[in-house]
C-alpha cells in the first residue's frame, strides 16, 4: 500500500502553500483511479469541483462540490474519479501542530464527513486566506481551524444524548426541495415549532434562518470559484430571490461582495 508523505497528495496543483505546520495546497485530480493509500498527516478534504468516490475501510462516499471529509493519519482509502474536471482544497496539519494548541488527534479517529454549514464556512474563509496569503493569514487560518476541531469535538459529545429529531432535522434540510418554513419542518417532524425554535440553537450552534442561509451560500461558495456561473445562475440554484438578495447576505458573512472575493481569489 503506498504511504503519501508530507505534502504529497495525488494531482496537480495550482497552489501549495506552507505556513507554520500547516501545508495547503489547491488540486486538480487527474488520476481515473487511486489505489489503496493513506497519508503521512492527518488532513482535510474539500471538493471545490466535479465529481469524486471515496472508500475507506468502514464507509463510501460519492462527493460532490462542497463535501467536506477529515482523515485522521494512516486511515487507509482509494478514489474513483469519473472523466470529468475535479479540483480539491486539502489542508495537511503535522503532529507538532495539534500539539501547539494541546488537540488531541486521537479525539478524531478514522474519516469524518463534515456536513455541518458552519464548519464549511469557516473552511471557505480558509481558503480565501491562502489566496490573500499575507502576515495575518497564518493567524486567521490557525484560529478558524481550532474553531473546525473544536465544533467537531462538540458535536460528537452532544450525539450521545440527541433527541431523534434533531438527527431527521438535518436530513429534511440538506433536501433541497423540502419547504423550509418552521411551520412545515415542526409538522413534518411533529413537535411544537416553538420548541423546535427554542432549541435549534442548542443543538446546531446558531438559529434555523441563519443554518439555512450559510448552507446556501456554502453552495454558492463553490458556484463561485469554479467560474462558470454567472451570479443569476448562482442566485436561482442556491435558491436566493435575486443579485441583490443575495449579494448582501454573501457581504454579511465575507465582508465582501461575490465580485470582489473573485479577484481575491484570482
Amino acid at each position: 500500500m503506498n504511504k503519501l508523505n508530507t505534502g504529497e497528495f495525488y494531482g496537480s496543483h495550482y497552489q501549495k502553500s506552507a505556513f507554520e505546520n500547516l501545508i495547503i495546497t489547491d488540486t486538480e485530480y487527474t488520476h481515473n483511479k487511486v489505489d489503496w493509500h493513506y497519508h503521512e498527516n492527518p488532513y482535510f478534504t474539500y471538493l471545490l469541483q466535479g465529481k469524486l468516490f471515496e472508500s475507506n475501510k468502514k464507509e463510501s462516499y460519492y462527493l460532490e462540490p462542497g463535501n467536506l471529509l477529515f482523515h485522521n493519519w494512516q486511515d487507509a482509502h482509494y478514489n474513483i474519479k469519473p472523466p470529468e474536471f475535479t479540483r480539491g482544497f486539502h489542508i495537511e496539519l503535522n503532529e507538532k501542530w495539534f500539539s501547539n494548541f494541546d488537540i488531541e488527534i486521537t479525539d478524531f479517529e478514522g474519516s469524518i464527513n463534515l456536513k455541518n454549514p458552519i464548519i464549511k464556512n469557516l473552511m471557505n474563509h480558509i481558503f480565501v486566506e491562502t489566496k490573500i496569503n499575507d502576515q495575518y493569514s497564518n493567524l486567521s487560518i490557525e484560529s478558524n481551524l481550532i474553531t473546525i476541531f473544536s465544533t467537531i469535538k462538540e458535536s460528537k459529545k452532544e450525539n450521545f444524548n440527541t433527541p431523534i429529531w434533531v438527527n431527521q432535522l438535518k436530513e429534511l434540510l440538506t433536501e433541497e426541495k423540502t419547504d423550509h418554513s418552521l411551520k412545515s419542518l415542526s409538522t413534518k417532524l411533529e413537535i411544537h415549532p416553538i420548541h423546535l425554535s427554542r432549541e435549534f440553537n442548542r443543538y446546531f450552534g446558531i438559529n434555523l434562518g441563519n443554518y439555512i442561509r450559510l448552507m446556501k451560500l456554502n453552495k454558492a461558495f463553490c458556484l463561485l470559484t469554479s467560474k462558470r456561473f454567472s451570479m443569476t445562475e448562482i442566485c436561482y440554484q442556491c435558491g436566493f430571490y435575486d443579485q441583490s438578495h443575495f449579494i448582501s447576505n454573501f457581504k454579511r458573512i465575507y465582508g465582501t461582495t461575490p465580485t470582489k472575493l473573485l479577484r481575491k481569489i484570482g
